[in-house]
């Protein structure tokens, strides 16, 4: 099972609870080309076919031109992307289980490499917000499909 790196100086953990099917929440999550269309933060995205392990997407967010390669996937339970982009390492874990109240969703993710070690605090902030939209977004989104 692939984990973030739990030595990198910046990583952050969250999680939200989304009163929509799981089906929906894996679904919207993993449709990489309509990221765009429900995660304004996300200004565009490319892949070719289904997300699988080995496969490679790239997405602009925040100024940056991101490609992330599938390391591990489960359907419908877990996902996790890594890459690195401007000298930045990162590994990126997202799980979905479904509970009484709907879908827990959690996220974490490491940040590696030399702008972190220079920019931490700055850095490990701009990771924390990016990752609490992200999950704003997805549930709002879920939870208007529902």
């Amino acid at each position: 099972m692939v984990t973030i790196d739990e030595t990198a100086p910046v990583i952050v953990r969250l999680s939200t609870v989304i009163d929509a099917p799981l089906a929906t929440v894996w679904a919207l999550h993993t449709d990489v080309a309509a990221w765009p269309a429900w995660n304004t933060d996300i200004d565009r995205t490319e892949v070719d076919g289904p997300l699988q392990p080995g496969r490679s997407f790239s997405w602009l967010t925040h100024g940056l031109d991101i490609t992330s390669t599938v390391q591990e996937l489960v359907p419908g339970e877990r996902i996790v992307w890594g890459g690195t982009v401007a000298g930045i390492v990162g590994i990126h874990v997202w799980t979905f289980e479904q509970s009484g109240a709907g879908v827990v969703v959690h996220t974490e993710e490491s940040w590696s490499g030399a702008p972190v070690d220079a920019e931490t605090d700055e850095l490990g902030k701009a990771l924390h917000d990016s990752l609490e939209g992200w999950l704003a977004h997805l549930k709002s989104r879920a939870e208007q499909s529902a």
